[in-house]
């Protein structure tokens, strides 16, 4: 019987969960901080054991590690290293839905050398986007063309009928991720020239993007891609950018917040005891008299006091007198606050909206092409950022095991022997990349 060790009980895991017990020989041990999540998770399946288990203690970890085939590691991805290195010391296989590390690459040879595949960056995005884009750019260069432009954009959002509060966003995965990734630079690349855009200025810089059976959304960068170039084999194209989607609304009121210093990370323990209203006093001096805190930073950012940002805010309570959550810093605050005000109800559903667009150059024509993935959650079951993130990991476990794939080394999933199988498996479970070519 393969014994799988997945770390992580966390928000995407059940899905994984229910379609690796539902293999035949196959047994899974769910190592979680909190037990209980773990045990939840597996609902009693005779193949299934729990275990209570922290990740910093080392022996048993490597204890865990060892008596496993492959471990899938769901745990943030600062352990990613720490978990690869057991795999490689045992002889195990190893797959995460995390970017890979510099640290994670520098285990490449070692890899190889041990026989051992350790695939990384096989979720959503990063996962899913790798595979559908490697489809078509596969494609197209087995039919004699190059792709002189790529852009790919992905976000996960309420479905319209969930959409229901100011912000045009609800969170179905770490609110804390979603916040720092709003201070992250970003690279890509246009007419051959590089784009280099602060993450001070991230929400400036923003255009329409029009998707198909979905609607109009921001698009906006997301970190460097230039790194995709070769991962892709894109050398000498002259357009490439990833971007996020978000609801139209969405870079105004966070290029504000970001600027009031909502995301500032670092401690801050004079927060202790202060309102929601004391903070925005102690971001803004002129909001700390008057009866109108909202007009003081209105007046603040050089916004309309009935702008957009600044009604967002007060539906948020950031000028009530509420007290702050108990947190070290302001952006942990404000996590706590979104989490609180901007949760799925039960019964809602989210939707991971993902579009790449293809230009391609043949000797005797051109093709435009675009590959978009639109999907929904379940109301009442799993969210669509749980299935999309989770299941290709799924998937690509038991392809592993199976044997199904044999490179070696530390991978993303951008080989033919990995994403066709794995975008074919996702067919099944009504996931799915629809293709749109167009000529001229």
């Amino acid at each position: 019987m393969a014994r799988v060790l997945l770390l992580g009980a966390g928000l995407v895991t059940r899905p994984l969960v229910r379609y690796l017990l539902a293999r035949p020989g196959l047994s899974l041990t769910i190592a979680s901080r909190t037990v209980s999540k773990a045990e939840a998770l597996l609902e009693g399946h005779a193949q299934g054991r729990a275990l209570a288990l922290l990740v910093d203690d080392q022996a048993a970890l490597s204890r865990e590690v060892a008596a496993h085939d492959l471990t899938i590691s769901l745990l943030p991805y600062t352990h990613h290293v720490r978990v690869a290195r057991l795999c490689l010391q045992h002889r195990r296989h190893m797959v995460t839905t995390s970017y890979i590390s510099q640290e994670m690459r520098a285990l490449d040879g070692e890899a190889q050398s041990a026989g051992l595949t350790i695939l990384n960056e096989i979720g959503v995005d990063p996962g899913i986007d790798h595979m559908s884009a490697m489809r078509v750019i596969d494609d197209v260069k087995r039919r004699g063309g190059t792709v002189t432009a790529f852009s790919s954009y992905c976000g996960g959002l309420p479905a319209p009928e969930a959409n229901t509060n100011p912000w045009g966003y609800k969170f179905s995965w770490s609110p804390r991720g979603v916040l720092m990734a709003g201070k992250n630079d970003g690279r890509f690349l246009r007419g051959g020239q590089t784009i280099d855009i602060p993450g001070a200025e991230l929400f400036a810089h923003y255009e329409p993007v029009e998707v198909p059976d979905a609607g109009t959304f921001e698009g906006y960068t997301n970190r460097d891609c230039l790194g995709y170039i070769d991962l892709y084999g894109l050398q000498g194209i002259a357009d490439m950018f990833r971007g996020t989607l978000r609801y139209p609304g969405w870079c105004d009121t966070m290029r504000a917040f970001a600027r009031l210093g909502y995301l500032d990370d670092a401690p801050r323990p004079e927060l202790r005891g202060m309102t929601f209203r004391d903070l925005a006093g102690l971001l803004v001096p002129e909001a700390r008299g008057p009866a109108d805190p909202a007009g003081a930073v209105a007046r603040h950012l050089g916004l309309a006091r009935d702008a957009d940002p600044i009604r967002r805010f007060e539906w948020l309570g950031l000028f009530g007198d509420e007290p702050l959550p108990d947190a070290p810093s302001i952006m942990d605050a404000m996590v706590a606050r979104m989490l609180a005000r901007m949760a799925y109800a039960p019964g809602e559903r989210d939707m991971l909206v993902m579009h790449h667009r293809f230009q391609a150059r043949f000797p005797d024509h051109r093709e435009s092409t675009t590959s978009t993935m639109v999907d929904f959650g379940i109301p009442g079951g799993d969210t669509s950022m749980a299935r999309t993130v989770s299941l290709p990991a799924a998937i690509a476990t038991g392809m592993i095991l199976e044997g199904r794939i044999t490179r070696r080394g530390v991978l993303a999933p951008v080989f033919a022997e990995i994403y066709e199988p794995v975008l074919a498996e996702l067919e099944t479970l009504q996931i799915t990349c629809r293709e749109r070519t167009t000529r001229s």
